[in-house]
C-alpha cells in the first residue's frame, strides 16, 4: 500500500471523494488540512493508503494526487482544467 494525498478545488469534493474511497474499501481514507507545500483551493485534502492513486474514485473537482515519499510529495496525477 502506498500513501497518497488528493487535493480538491472545493471542500464538498474532498468530502465526496473520502466517502467514495471508503465505499471502495479504502478504510484509512480521511479528511485533513492540505500540507503547506501543496496548494489547494479549499484547504482540505484526503489522505489515504491504497495500491494505486484510485483516481476513478475521486470527485470530478479533483485538483491533484500526490504520493507521499517520506517528507516529500511526488505528483502522480494532475487534473485537466
Amino acid at each position: 500500500m502506498e500513501p497518497y494525498i488528493a487535493t480538491f478545488h472545493t471542500h464538498l469534493s474532498a468530502l465526496r471523494s473520502c466517502n467514495s474511497l471508503k465505499k471502495a474499501g479504502v478504510q484509512e481514507a480521511r479528511l485533513a488540512p492540505v500540507p503547506r507545500r501543496l496548494s489547494s483551493s479549499c484547504g482540505t485534502c484526503v489522505m489515504y493508503q491504497w495500491e494505486d492513486p484510485a483516481v476513478s474514485c475521486l470527485d470530478a473537482d479533483l485538483e491533484a494526487v500526490y504520493r507521499v515519499e517520506g517528507k516529500d510529495y511526488a505528483l502522480v496525477h494532475k487534473s485537466e482544467d
